[in-house]
């Protein structure tokens, strides 16, 4: 019988902790061929959190405590699954909040996922059958969705629909992996850090709806603009889109200044200009995005560089074809004046886009 371990960190949720523990261990009926233990990672509750869960392990074998400092959820759950792994050894973990947003009934559901082949489930508000809290303020629904969605774009991930909710089942030997990385985020932003390691592992991803319920006692624990800030951080360090993007726009730089060089000043035809000025921004953006863009899958060795490249050449000649004649259509159209503007066009919303699918799927594909 594989072990799944629900983890549960907790502060000041007096109000909530009863609840829980019985709705968790309500599931194991639901899943005969799982043992379910819960561990609540309590961070030095002031209300007597802890002293519920003492009383209620006397009813409950498979219930566990660990006390830790008070150093955010990132770390409480890293001291979780580490406790999980030297005490009780599970298959699976999984994330859950204990303030009663998140539903227990729906564990089986994350085990089903799971037994189907996944490593990560994901509970997702924004897909159908998912919701949030109907009653929830517009700056509140402006911070849930924006912050999700922005994540979703800056790392051009668009099937996860999810990123952001702490309502999860992960596979252990993930779990084992993601440490060193995961170590270094101690509050919310953990949530999304962990979804980016487990996509970059190629970890296979799935979802099931849930529906987000509004907390009936105290309030929520987050800190908007620094949860804020820490996501739009990551992302901005982590992503290898918008690092790809980077190296366009630098990309950009050494085409436009090699076409207006041939074509201003040595006044070469408008083809020639764009085409030689193409591909030496091709050789400068391969090697950027080998090194930067795409580091977690850095294409290594003289031999594997090399056809590396020809492969990245080849699927960039479609970059060289678009941009070439598109700017040859457009100045015969248009005339010569605004070429440059045609230039801007082209690249920002032809080229970068099917780029940077190509070359995921043929240059830099999942190791």
């Amino acid at each position: 019988m594989k072990k799944v371990v629900v983890v549960a960190p907790t502060y000041n949720e007096i109000g909530n902790i009863d609840n829980l523990v019985k709705q968790v261990f309500d599931q194991q009926k639901k899943v005969p061929n799982w043992e379910i233990h819960l561990l609540v990672v309590d961070s030095n509750s002031k209300d007597g959190t802890i002293e519920i869960v003492r009383k209620l392990k006397k009813n409950y074998s498979r219930l566990h405590i660990l006390e830790t400092p008070k150093e955010g959820l990132g770390r409480a759950y890293i001291k979780g699954f580490k406790y999980s792994e030297d005490k009780i050894n599970p298959y699976v973990v999984m994330e859950i909040d204990a303030d009663g947003q998140h539903e227990p009934n729906k564990i089986p559901e994350f085990l089903k996922e799971i037994e189907k082949g996944a490593d990560f489930v994901i509970g997702t508000r924004y897909s159908k059958g998912g919701s949030i809290p109907s009653n929830w303020g517009l700056h509140r629904k402006i911070l849930s969705v924006g912050a999700n969605l922005f994540v979703r774009l800056g790392f051009m991930k668009l099937r996860l629909t999810e990123w952001t909710n702490g309502y999860r089942a992960i596979k252990f030997w993930l779990v084992k992996k993601a440490y060193s990385h995961l170590e270094s985020y101690s509050g919310y932003v953990f949530q999304v850090a962990f979804i980016d390691f487990a996509l970059k592992n190629n970890a296979v991803m799935a979802e099931i709806p849930v529906h987000f319920k509004e907390r009936k006692f105290d309030k929520s624990k987050i800190n908007a603009v620094q949860y804020t800030l820490q996501v739009f951080l990551y992302v901005l360090t982590h992503s290898s889109f918008i690092k790809f993007v980077v190296v366009g726009f630098l990309g950009f730089f050494v085409d436009f200044g090699i076409s207006w060089l041939m074509i201003e000043q040595l006044h070469k035809a408008v083809w020639v200009g764009t085409l030689v000025s193409t591909e030496t921004a091709i050789l400068s953006n391969f090697i950027l995005n080998n090194y930067w863009s795409f580091a977690h899958k850095k294409i290594e060795g003289s031999g594997s560089f090399v056809k590396s490249f020809l492969k990245f050449n080849l699927v960039s000649s479609g970059s060289i074809a678009i941009q070439t004649g598109g700017m040859q259509l457009l100045t015969i159209i248009f005339g010569r004046k605004f070429w440059y503007l045609y230039k801007v066009l082209i690249i920002f919303f032809v080229i970068i886009p099917y780029s940077y699918i190509l070359y995921n799927k043929v240059v830099w594909k999942n190791k």
